[in-house]
């Protein structure tokens, strides 16, 4: 039980720390496609966004399976 809450404890930490850490380098390629237009480094850019967000979801998602899991076992 101890393992199980420890591995949501760690992944959900370490996802945290890493989304925040590029955070600050989305928004630097966010001010790069409004000031580029249409280009293709621009476009390049707009798809890591893309994948970012789709990440942060994922991630998201994967750490509430966890967190429901590990109060499925203390409490269940």
């Amino acid at each position: 039980m101890y393992t199980l809450l420890w591995m949501v404890i760690i992944f959900s930490t370490i996802g945290l720390m890493i989304l925040v850490s590029l955070k600050k380098r989305m928004e630097s390629k966010l001010a790069f496609i409004r000031a580029a237009g249409e280009t293709e480094e621009s476009a390049r850019a707009s798809r890591s966004i893309i994948l970012w967000i789709w990440s942060a979801v994922a991630w998201g998602i994967v750490s509430m399976s966890l967190i429901s899991w590990w109060f499925n076992h203390y409490f269940g």
